[in-house]
Order: C-alpha cells, then structure tokens, then sequence
C-alpha cells in the first residue's frame, strides 16, 4: 500500500495535466481508505 501511495505522489507531483492531478488525488485518497481497511482486518 505504501508503493502504491508513493507511485501516486509521484504521478501528481509531475503532472502538468489537470485531468491526471485530479486522478492522482483520488487514486491516494482510495489508497487510503485500502490501508484503513487493511488495518482494521488486523
């Protein structure tokens, strides 16, 4: 998850796209919530 998180930063931070800024937010924002549920399985 903690790849994964960083492959999005690392498609906003070098986006100059709007479209693909607006993706890489809602990727980490899923990527998130994954992590929350991962952890609440523990």
């Amino acid at each position: 998850m903690q790849e994964l998180h960083r492959e999005a930063n690392t498609l906003g931070s070098k986006s100059v796209d709007a479209e693909v800024s607006r993706a890489s937010m809602e990727m980490k924002l899923l990527i998130e919530q994954m992590r929350e549920q991962i952890q609440n399985l523990e």
